[in-house]
Parts: C-alpha cells; sequence; structure tokens
C-alpha cells in the first residue's frame, strides 16, 4: 500500500526518569529500504506518545552501519505505520508497511523486510511535555540504541549528531516526539470520547 509524503507534528519532550528494569523481549525491525541519518520509527509504551528511535545507520566500534535496521525496542510496543495507525513490535511480519520519520516530521512509508525477536537488557526512559503530559518507551540498553534529540534543530548540524544513546541519555536531556490527538485506540486506530487508564 503506497503512502503519499506527509508530515506530523513533533515536540520536544524532557527526559524524567531512566530505569534499567532487566532481561526482557525486543525486537529489531530491518526495512526493505534504507534510511539516512536523523531518520527512524516513531514507537512508545503507550500510542499517547511516541519517540523517534533512530535507525543504526551510524557505524560505532560495536557494528557496521546497518541504516536499513531501527533496533524498536520491547514487544509490547507501538509502532507508527500507515495513516496514523499502530501496531504492536510483536506483529510485524515481513510485508508489513511502517512509517519512517525525519526529525522535522516529515513521514514516508517502509516496507518490513523482517522482525527479529531476542532477549536483551532493557531500559525503561520516561518523558514529560511542557504541559504535564508524559510517556515512556522500553529499548534495548545498548550503546547502539538512540533517541532523535530535541530542542531546536540547528541548520547545517549533522544529523547524526542529534541522536543520543540510551546507554548516556539522562534526566533533563530532549527528545523528539509524536503526540497523536486521541489518546485512546482500539485495533491501533484512534478513537475519540474513550478513556484508558495507562502506567
Amino acid at each position: 500500500a503506497a503512502l503519499a509524503p506527509q508530515r506530523i507534528d513533533l515536540q520536544s519532550a524532557t527526559i524524567t526518569k531512566v530505569t534499567l528494569v532487566g532481561q526482557g523481549d525486543r525486537v529489531c525491525v530491518d526495512l526493505a529500504s534504507m534510511m539516512q541519518p536523523g531518520e527512524g520509527c516513531l514507537i512508545g509504551s503507550f500510542a499517547s506518545m511516541l519517540f523517534l528511535v533512530h535507525s543504526e545507520c551510524e557505524e560505532t566500534s560495536y557494528i557496521a552501519s546497518r541504516p536499513f535496521r531501527v533496533n524498536a525496542g520491547a514487544v509490547h510496543s507501538y509502532m507508527l505505520g500507515l495513516s496514523g495507525r499502530t501496531s504492536y513490535l510483536s506483529e510485524l511480519r515481513a510485508g508489513s508497511v511502517v512509517a519512517v520519520a525525519d526529525p522535522a516530521g516529515n513521514l514516508r512509508n517502509a516496507c518490513v523486510g523482517r522482525n527479529k525477536l531476542e532477549r536483551r537488557p532493557l531500559v525503561l526512559i520516561e518523558a514529560e511535555l511542557a504541559d504535564g503530559r508524559v510517556g515512556s518507551v522500553m529499548l534495548q540498553n545498548a550503546e547502539t540504541v538512540k533517541l532523535v534529540q530535541g530542542g531546536t534543530l540547528q541548520e547545517g548540524q549533522p544529523r547524526t549528531s542529534q541522536a543520543i544513546s540510551v546507554a548516556t541519555i539522562k534526566p533533563g536531556d530532549q527528545v523528539r516526539v509524536h503526540v497523536p490527538g486521541s489518546g485512546a485506540r482500539h485495533m491501533g486506530i484512534a478513537v475519540e470520547g474513550m478513556t484508558v487508564a495507562e502506567q
């Protein structure tokens, strides 16, 4: 299914808490297309706040560059897909279509090539918007897993320098998040007038 280029609103959220939570099942999503520096996928423990998780396009001393991959997080997490619909990471399969975003909020579609489920150490990252709304994302605790930083995007600054590793992230840091219009979802679709209490 094709998705015309779209743009969504991304905001800066401030990290409030970082907690090591032990081992869990996490998903690596390998796409059938390449991502550029600064691009990644929008993922969160709740659909009410999705964090921009950077692709593995940067080469490090730990791994070679894999610009088709997003180390997306724990199996329960949501990922933004077509037309604002979310899917659980555990549900993605080869042929699923997900959204790739850049720090300015530009979206394009990408096809999933494979979904890798492995047991890894996890970290819970919690963040808050200026208006008090909160959200969280649970990711693999590894230096190669990064979130795209918040704040003002600097013209001419390499987009790779705007990604921060979960191994060094701390309270007070800012990251890019997307806050959909409705906080409640049914079958991945936003539902107006439905109240859900989650923690």
